[in-house]
């Protein structure tokens, strides 16, 4: 799936450009799941009163523009993740064919075996990230998945437990990420070192360490990916076009070293030692989702950042 070249390429600026990492099959699928839940879930919302109306031509993006004008977050219904607090039983999220299809793609893999070996664990530090245009945003939005993203390093949004996992980040383009619509931004060189973060609005690194040389925006099509190292500093443009940038985070770890938020299921991928350990079945992945929330609503608090928002940097 790698050539040396890009392998090379990765260890020496931390981030590599990936075109064409998802067919065409595979994400008319996921558009076509997300259209699907839009619908189950408006009807609804618009039942209750939260949203207006949909017209009868109204399709995703219609009804996600009538979300955010009305000032209805939409958010953790899509998300491929529980939240970082206040779960209960009733805490929304999604887990579908489709999407199960691309964490799971060969592709996928094939590029996580060129760059940590066989032995491959989904991370479940993932999410979906559907970011509107500026205009249509509360000016007190602060939340990274909404606006754009601050700097930060992707070992930094992890608990300490997971400071020697070895791992990366692949960043999913489902809609073309262009220099308007926010894509991301990237600090290319080796960082050997977790930079001091900040928990503010967002989890970010500390004004006085965000990185200000070698940045380089990383534009790329849909279907195609941007992969980077944990220590790679990285961030999202403002989206000032018209149309919605819509992205999911996804993490492979190296089977049998720590995730980084344990707290949350994770599942093999891909195994050459063991193939009868590997996840093949969706419903499985989104039973051990539901098993998880229902554990979860009946505990302690868990945090998911190891990082204080006094700490003399973030002053």
């Amino acid at each position: 799936m790698l050539s040396q070249a890009q392998i090379e390429q990765f260890n020496q600026h931390g981030f590599l450009v990936i075109e064409n990492l998802l067919d065409e099959a595979c994400l008319s699928a996921i558009r076509e799941e997300y259209a699907e839940l839009m619908d189950r879930h408006y009807d609804q919302w618009a039942t209750e009163g939260l949203v207006p109306d949909a017209a009868s031509d109204w399709g995703f993006w219609d009804k996600l523009t009538a979300c955010y004008k009305g000032g209805f977050d939409w958010y953790q219904p899509f998300d491929i993740s529980l939240p970082h607090h206040d779960i209960s039983d009733e805490t929304p999220m999604h887990f579908g064919p489709a999407t199960f299809n691309m964490v799971t793609h060969k592709n996928v893999l094939d590029l996580a075996e060129a760059l940590i070996g066989p032995e491959i664990t989904s991370n479940p530090i993932q999410h979906v990230r559907i970011k509107p245009p500026q205009n249509l945003v509360d000016g007190d939005e602060k939340r990274a998945h909404v606006i754009a993203t601050d700097w930060h390093q992707d070992m930094g949004v992890t608990l300490p437990e997971a400071d020697h996992t070895t791992f990366f980040t692949v960043w999913m383009a489902i809609t073309d990420a262009t220099l308007e619509n926010g894509c991301l931004q990237v600090a290319s060189g080796k960082y050997q070192e977790m930079l001091p973060h900040c928990t503010r609005n967002q989890v970010g690194i500390a004004d006085p360490f965000i990185p200000t040389d070698e940045v380089v925006p990383v534009p790329v099509k849909a279907g195609g990916a941007v992969i980077f190292h944990p220590l790679t500093p990285h961030c999202s443009r403002p989206n000032i076009s018209s149309e919605f940038r819509w992205s999911f985070d996804l993490r492979f770890n190296v089977t049998g070293q720590p995730t980084g938020r344990s707290q949350f299921p994770e599942f093999i991928a891909r195994s050459k030692s063991n193939p009868d350990a590997e996840l093949k079945d969706w419903k499985k992945w989104r039973s051990l989702w539901e098993d998880t929330r229902y554990r979860l609503a009946r505990a302690d608090h868990i945090p998911q950042h190891r990082w204080a928002s006094d700490a003399p940097y973030c002053a």
